[in-house]
């Protein structure tokens, strides 16, 4: 019973990141707002490696090689995307969306590193690419042309769309993360790779601040600071405790179960604190993705890491 307590409250805090990005989104430009994510999450993450004495692993080139690109994509690259995305989407959109990873995560799989795809595998893209296409809310004056620049409503659609797309490719950044640690030869334990993550991605998001957005000249208020700290400790950290504690006293099956816990989370948040209105093309869209997650884990087996 612990063990569905702790997935559960992680995936809450999964859930949370969307609203939180959101507010940040608001406010910082989207590398700063990443790199300052990692800054304060870093000395948490190396004060538990050094409570709990766990070592940093020895690596190879290649393998060097692979946790620098999962650095730049699972760590940068989704945060960046969905800071981004969810400043042009509404949260309740970006949390339906959220909920594709395990659905891409096994496209991934299968065209990537050649999988033989299943036809429930199959079925669940098709029902999550439906639920993608419902939540997005896209709708067009026309039933299949697309609307002159100076049609009514025409600039909302582009926002909606080019939103979509950057969560989409959140998404896709983090499937690719799932891609690369299995080429990992190394085997690396959960707490030293989060914190060589958080290490490298304070390093490159901070890099590319510097040289792009000039931090320094930003006014970043207390409700900015209140909720990067969040990000940090809460999803970052505490969710990485929470999950990992939890999917220890879980099968496989129950906690694959739990991701969609995040998605629904996320959509509640967005509608009791930002104060949207969850809208009936949201709802549907969500059950279609719930339902295509929920078709692969009952198949014993997880497409996807849960990031935080």
């Amino acid at each position: 019973m612990a063990g569905y307590l702790y997935c559960a409250l992680a995936m809450v805090t999964v859930g949370s990141t969307v609203v939180v990005s959101k507010i940040i989104g608001a406010t910082l430009p989207p590398f700063t707002a990443t790199a300052l994510r990692f800054a304060m999450a870093l000395p948490v993450f190396l004060a538990l490696c050094w409570l709990l004495r766990a070592r940093m692993p020895r690596v190879d080139l290649r393998d060097a090689a692979l946790l620098v690109m999962q650095a730049c994509a699972g760590s940068v690259g989704y945060t960046v995307l969905l800071i981004s995305g969810t400043t042009l989407s509404s949260a309740a959109t970006a949390a339906v969306l959220l909920g594709t990873l395990p659905i891409v995560s096994g496209a991934f799989a299968v065209l990537v590193l050649g999988e033989r795809p299943t036809l429930r595998l199959l079925a669940a893209i098709v029902l999550a690419a439906i639920g993608v296409i419902v939540a997005s809310g896209i709708a067009w004056p026309a039933s299949v042309a697309v609307p002159a620049a100076n049609a009514p409503g025409y600039a909302l659609n582009v926002q909606q769309l080019l939103g979509s797309a950057l969560m989409l490719a959140a998404v896709a950044c983090e499937a690719f993360f799932i891609l690369l640690h299995k080429r990992l030869r190394a085997p690396i334990d959960a707490l030293p790779l989060s914190s060589l993550m958080c290490a490298m991605g304070f390093l490159f998001a901070g890099a590319v601040a510097l040289f792009a957005e000039q931090p320094w000249q930003l006014e970043i208020d207390a409700a900015a600071w209140k909720a990067m700290a969040f990000y940090a400790l809460v999803p970052t950290v505490l969710g990485f405790l929470l999950w990992y504690v939890g999917t220890s006293r879980v099968s496989g099956m129950e906690a694959a179960l739990f991701t969609a816990l995040a998605p629904v989370s996320a959509t509640i948040l967005a509608s009791t604190i930002l104060r949207e209105p969850i809208m009936l093309h949201q709802l549907t869209g969500l059950a279609c993705v719930l339902a295509a997650v929920a078709s692969l884990a009952w198949r014993h087996r997880a497409y996807g890491r849960v990031e935080f």
